[in-house]
């Protein structure tokens, strides 16, 4: 992805988290008092009928499971544990908590997705906290032990959520409209029971609430999820995640230019924090490519880091590695001392199965080393006439193929159109440093 169009997906995630960043003035100056469970209710349930409505898609297979964690993890469990920490924790400490979202999502991230955490993202990811902190926490007595495990918790839902909606992408003909729409719908009905046994029946509405419940709802949650989770495709789940202190800094701004409320020196400090490891962690989360587009006998060409220094040059077997190797570095490592071809993976749909098998003449002859889909889903194949099966079926295939695309030096997409599917598959590839070629540029989703 160029540096341009990189900047783009970034700045259209990032409008998430500072809309949510206004939900603490919406809340205070527009909504019933006392009322986190519904209001958490009303955010979550009509917009994700709203995105279901507009998508008409419903989960299949594995992903009626997946869809129903993803809810709990990001909607269900998130939101209630979010405003029962606020309502029970002193000050911003709350949001000191969340804004440790990045630091648990490179933890995560190595243990559900392999990817050893650079220490330059674990400096942002502390800077930030520390930024945020600066300017939201406040003195104050003895903490509520419920209030912080709460805090904690909801925080470790969100993270555990963003890795894994990283990890699973999207089904086929599946987008972001109805991923989202899944989610908030599955947390939504999560949440309404806990809502009206605690909270009991809704309140009344006023005019000024009513248009706050629309704004929380179908701005605040339908449009910022669906950019966070489309950003989430396109990122790695680091990069997202650093963006989250955009939301505690929006409150504050909020604060001070809508409630009249005051900044201090050490709190602007604070933002200066913040805002540039922020802006730091999208520059330094950018993952490492492992190979360029090279011909045959072409040298191959990866990211050494030593500390303190990144550079792109050729490496060679006697070159020291200075830091611990991640497992994608020894898997290259490996290749190369097997004296292995480069390893070519075909991406595209099924419905261009013919022009797979070309595609993969033309890179045998060309002395690489071609995986490919070996199973048409799309056929009539008697073993997976039956639903239930097939939906495993492509379920494990989908698993196999993003091993492939791990395996591989470079990703070719093959045909004149991408699905869902094709494009959550060159989301991973990319967010691995995987280059991508295509037999047809135009469809290229960053082009």
């Amino acid at each position: 992805m160029s540096a341009h169009r990189r900047a783009a997906v970034v700045a259209l995630t990032a409008l998430a988290p500072v809309s949510w960043g206004t939900t603490y003035v919406v809340t205070t100056e527009f909504l019933p008092p006392e009322r986190p469970l519904f209001t958490a209710l009303v955010r979550a349930l009509p917009a994700g009928l709203l995105l279901l409505a507009a998508a008409r898609v419903l989960p299949r297979g594995a992903w009626w499971w997946k869809a129903a964690v993803l809810g709990a993890l990001n909607i269900g469990a998130f939101f209630p544990l979010l405003f029962l920490s606020a309502y029970r924790l002193p000050g911003g400490l709350a949001a000191v908590v969340g804004s440790m979202g990045p630091l648990l999502v490179l933890g995560l991230s190595a243990l559900l997705l392999g990817r050893r955490p650079a220490l330059r993202d674990v400096l942002a990811g502390a800077v930030a906290a520390l930024g945020v902190s600066m300017v939201v926490l406040k003195a104050a007595g003895a903490l509520d032990t419920l209030g912080v495990a709460a805090a904690f918790a909801s925080t470790a839902s969100m993270s555990a959520g963003t890795v894994l909606t990283q990890k699973w992408g999207r089904p086929e003909g599946v987008g972001p409209l109805a991923l989202t729409g899944w989610q908030l719908t599955a947390g939504g009905l999560l949440i309404a029971p806990l809502a009206f046994l605690v909270e009991g029946a809704p309140p009344a509405l006023d005019a000024g609430a009513a248009g706050g419940y629309a704004y929380l709802a179908l701005v605040n949650t339908a449009v910022a999820y669906c950019l966070w989770f489309r950003g989430i495709g396109r990122l790695t789940a680091t990069q997202a995640t650093l963006l989250g202190p955009l939301s505690p800094l929006t409150a504050a701004m909020l604060g001070w230019a809508a409630l009249g409320e005051s900044l201090t020196a050490l709190q602007l400090a604070g933002m200066a924090l913040a805002f540039g490891a922020t802006v730091a962690g999208q520059l330094t989360s950018v993952p490492a490519r492992r190979g360029a587009e090279t011909g045959p006998g072409g040298s191959t060409p990866i990211r050494c880091r030593a500390p303190g220094r990144a550079s792109w040059k050729p490496h060679s077997q006697e070159e020291p590695v200075s830091h611990p190797q991640t497992p994608a570095e020894t898997l290259v490592e490996a290749k190369k001392g097997l004296g292995l071809p480069r390893i070519v993976v075909i991406c595209g749909s099924t419905r261009f199965m013919a022009e797979m098998a070309e595609a993969d003449a033309r890179e045998t002859e060309a002395g690489r080393i071609v995986v490919k889909p070996g199973v048409d889903m799309k056929s009539s194949h008697a073993r997976r006439s039956e639903p239930a099966g097939a939906a495993a079926l492509k379920a494990r295939l989908d698993e196999l193929h993003r091993a492939k695309i791990r395996l591989a030096d470079e990703v070719l997409v093959v045909g004149g159109y991408i699905g869902d599917s094709t494009r959550a598959e060159i989301a991973y590839a990319r967010s691995l440093g995987k280059p991508v070629r295509f037999t047809h540029p135009e469809v290229d989703p960053d082009a």
